[in-house]
């Protein structure tokens, strides 16, 4: 048993709390893609609820257990969107600090969600600095996505879920944005199937975690450069690293010809319509299809949330 700051009963506690609109997200082998990639592929599909990404889970969770009124959050877009839901659903306010080059879709969504958007910086990062000293002032409760605990909790459900119907998987490909979702699943599978590596998967164009995993030290960058804007990370969360060390056993990083290339199988193949972000354990495929040969594999469809701009450039 590993010793780690997310406790399995933390993790059974959220499922019992999360809303069922989030929780039982579909899951399948899809007989199309394992057949092009000659592997055995699982999707877990977390696009079909009402903001279209996986992040429902620990927002709802964070709001259900919190006693405050008001909350302050960065977000590319996905959190803040799974916060304004939580919040409306509790009639409780949101402030959401974003970029000014924020994917524009998840920005009207948050809003039309009830939550008040400030736009500033040139990326998340910027934007997360700026929230946090705002809280600060204020004294409103700051939300970190990848730090607080409940919105690793909210994720590893998803890990649930898929042991609970997959019990033999070699390997799952999870997007690591600012880690709730890879610390999360990574925790269920460390514990619940051992035999089972955990990848962690980002764009070439924003490595900071993988590289700062890779070297145990942290890595830091002046700027990204991704289409994957939701996990599109500069600057690490030190404790987000902290919890990857025991659950992490490989770190991949794909480039954005092989992450649109994804969408559009996904999408050729599926039916589904996925985000940059949630299309990077696709890719990853993609650059090493010898290594997964004849593998059971799965992946995590964690957004899918693209402007009718990027859906007509992409698909």
């Amino acid at each position: 048993m590993i010793q780690h700051r997310l406790s399995l009963s933390q993790i059974e506690e959220a499922a019992k709390k999360i809303d069922a609109t989030f929780s039982n997200s579909p899951q399948y082998l899809s007989e199309p893609l394992s057949k092009l990639f000659g592997c055995q592929i699982i999707l877990k599909v977390e696009t079909i609820n009402p903001i279209r990404c996986f992040k429902g889970r620990g927002a709802h969770y964070l709001i259900s257990k919190s006693k405050e009124k008001k909350f302050i959050c960065a977000s590319a877009g996905n959190f803040g969107q799974a916060m304004a839901y939580a919040c409306r659903e509790a009639n409780k306010k949101l402030i959401v600090y974003a970029s000014t080059k924020a994917n524009v879709l998840k920005v009207e969504r948050m809003k039309e969600l009830g939550a008040e958007v400030i736009l500033i910086g040139e990326d998340f990062d910027t934007a997360k600095n700026k929230a946090r000293l705002v809280a600060e002032e204020t004294k409103i409760r700051f939300v970190e996505d990848g730090l607080d605990i409940e919105t690793l909790a909210g994720a590893a459900t998803i890990g649930v879920e898929i042991i609970n119907q997959f019990k033999n998987l070699d390997a799952i490909l999870i997007p690591l944005g600012n880690g709730a979702l890879l610390n999360g699943v990574g925790r269920v599978f460390k514990e619940k199937s051992l035999q089972t590596k955990v990848i962690a998967v980002q764009a070439k164009g924003a490595p900071a975690m993988i590289e700062s995993w890779q070297t145990k030290k942290m890595i830091t960058h002046p700027s990204i450069k991704t289409i994957a804007d939701g996990i599109g990370v500069r600057i690490p969360i030190a404790q987000a690293l902290e919890d990857m060390k025991d659950l992490v056993d490989d770190g991949v990083l794909v480039s954005e010809d092989s992450i649109l290339e994804a969408i559009k199988l996904i999408h050729t193949h599926s039916g589904l319509v996925v985000e940059p972000s949630g299309a990077v354990g696709i890719a990853a495929l993609l650059e090493n299809k010898n290594r997964f040969q004849n593998k059971t594999m799965a992946t995590i469809l964690c957004g899918g949330n693209l402007t009718e701009e990027q859906m007509r450039n992409w698909l």
